[in-house]
Parts: structure tokens; sequence; C-alpha cells
């Protein structure tokens, strides 16, 4: 981990979609620096992404995750690092590394003047694709993501699900071997994000490694093999979801009994915990782990006590983001509109 003092509770990158695809790096990044004026946007970054995972970058607004983004895809200059992408330098290749990776920004490509199809093949001409090779990968992929009745319509009529799928669809014309999405559910309903949650992970289950960015926490933890917190110009966190869920103290088990007369027989038998918002439950702090979950069940055990119900309360991504960047109420609205600003102006 990088920036804290946790350092001790992380392991090395793991992924799940196994050993193999995990061999090689997609991603390489050491002592990554971009300042705007005297404001430092990003001090001295480190990170790796193994190849056919996916990474998530949280951060607050304006901490400087699009930045990160930018300068990885060659559109912003870095002050300095040594970055490589797809395998390749970024400063000394960067046309290798354009042709190695695809970007869906926070806002659409998609031009809604003209079809969804004609999207696609102005994409496979800028890809220099053949006009035979881009039409067959546009029908395919209009086919994968489920847009062929849609594709002769003008895209200024899609949904914006439809929107976000065929953004991606234009993509993934270049086949890239990389792909960074930056918050690419942003706007959209809960049903259109889980959709683009299945595309994530279509794209990963091909061999294709995930950079995303995202502002939903629900999101990171449900799809990133790891995931990085960048607060202050630096990774304050790094590691799995589990892992990052492990830095912070505050989980418990919950035992629901059948009256109030045996919940306080609980509490003088096992003498720790405390009674929670419903009146029959008491809530007895654990780490979650089997060992300690199991330990407290042999407790209820020999003391006889009738448990009608058992529930594990662990802490989730919301805690871990609060507790290494602070409450949204520790920072005035001033400040927040700086940090925006900052971010904004050095990736324009």
């Amino acid at each position: 981990m990088t920036g804290t003092s946790h350092s001790e509770s992380v392991v090395e990158p793991t992924c799940r979609a196994g050993a193999s695809a995990c061999e090689s790096l997609a991603v390489e990044v050491r002592g990554l620096r971009k300042a705007y004026g005297s404001r430092v946007i990003l001090d001295g970054i480190d990170l790796t992404v193994p190849a056919g995972t996916v990474f998530s970058l949280l951060g607050p607004n304006g901490a400087g995750k699009t930045t990160v983004v930018k300068i990885l895809s060659t559109l912003v200059t870095a002050d300095a690092g040594d970055l490589r992408v797809g395998g390749h330098d970024l400063l000394g290749d960067p046309r290798a590394v354009r042709e190695a990776i695809g970007v869906t920004g926070q806002f659409s490509a998609v031009d809604g003047l003209i079809t969804g199809e004609e999207n696609m093949w102005l994409m496979a001409d800028l890809h220099h694709l053949t006009r035979r090779e881009g039409r067959t990968r546009t029908a395919r992929l209009l086919e994968r993501f489920d847009l062929v009745e849609a594709a002769k319509k003008p895209a200024s009529t899609y949904s914006g699900g439809m929107r976000r799928r065929l953004d991606i669809a234009m993509t993934l014309l270049g086949e890239p071997s990389v792909i960074f999405l930056d918050e690419p559910t942003t706007g959209l309903d809960p049903r259109s994000r889980r959709s683009m949650w299945e595309v994530v992970r279509d794209l990963v289950g091909d061999g294709v490694t995930v950079f995303l960015t995202t502002q939903y926490l629900e999101e990171a933890d449900e799809l990133a093999d790891r995931i990085a917190v960048l607060h202050g110009g630096k990774l304050v966190a790094e590691g799995t979801p589990d892992e990052l869920k492990r830095l912070v103290p505050g989980g418990y088990v919950r035992l629901r009994f059948a009256d109030v007369a045996e919940l306080a027989r609980a509490e003088g038998e096992l003498r720790t915990g405390a009674r929670g918002d419903d009146p029959l439950t008491l809530q007895v702090p654990s780490d979650g782990s089997v060992k300690s979950v199991k330990a407290l069940l042999d407790r209820v055990d020999r003391a006889g006590l009738d448990v009608e119900g058992l529930a594990l309360d662990s802490p989730d991504l919301d805690d871990v983001f609060f507790a290494v960047t602070g409450r949204p109420d520790g920072h005035s609205s001033g400040e927040k509109a700086r940090a925006d600003a900052d971010e904004q102006a050095v990736t324009r």
C-alpha cells in the first residue's frame, strides 16, 4: 500500500481471471507526478495493473482520477514518472500505446446526428480499417451489445444505457488490450448500470484489461480485482476489496433472540456487546473472521442460549473510503470547488 501506515496489510496483487492472466502487467506506473501551476495534482503515484483484470481507481471529486486516465491514454503529458501501458513506454512510444488502448470518457463520444451504425463506421475509418473489415467488426459488435435493431436509428434517440453500450462498442473496434473506463455509468439508471457491469465482466473474460474510475463504491466492490484510493495527490490505500475492508475496525455479529428475557441472559453470559436498533438483538464486536465467529458461537452453545437469528455485519467500501479520505463535511465547499477546477484545468 502506498501512502498509509497499513502497508503490512496488503498482499501481492491477485486476480479473478486466473494465474496465467496475471503473469504480465498491463499498466506500470512509477513516480507519476503532475502539477497545475503551484498546485500538485499527482504526487509520486505508483501502481501496477496485471493483465486480464479490473483495476478501479477511487477518489473524491477533484482527486485526480481523470488526470491519471488522460496521462495514461497519452492525452496529457506527465511532469515526471516511468510509465508503461500495454507493454509500451508512454514517453518513448506513445503511438504504440494508443494502438494498444481504448478510452471511454465520462461523456459519450457518440455523434447523435448520425445512426449508431454510422458512428461505428466512422470509428472504423479512424482506425484505418478496410471497408470490409470495418463492416464485419461493426456487425459483430452491434450484435454483441444488443444494438442491431437500433443500429439504423439516429443515436440521439438512444437511451443513456444504449449510448454507453454504443460508446464501448466503438472503443472495441480497434481491438484494444487495455480499456480505460472513466466513470462509465455516471447518470445511468440502476438497470443500465448493471448491464454495463456485465459488459465489463465479458471484456475481462475475453482477456481485456479494464482500468476503471468510478464514484460508485458498490461498482468497484462488484467488479474490481484490485482497488486504489486517490486523495490529496497520493494513493492512500490499495488492495483487494476484502483487504481494504479489513483496514477499518467496527465489524460485529448480530444475534437475535426470541424475547427480552433471553436477550438479558445473553448479555450476562457473554459479557460483551450492546443492544442494537432492534430491541431483541445483541451486537457483539467481531473482525468477521471464521475463527472469531466460531469462537462466539461456541460460547453461545456452551451457555445454552436460544438464538433465533444471526447476521454478520462488516465494514464496506464506504467505510474504507471515508476512513482514508475524510467525511464529506470535513472540507468546505470552496475547497472542493477549487479541487474540481484544478483537475479540469489540468486535463483540458
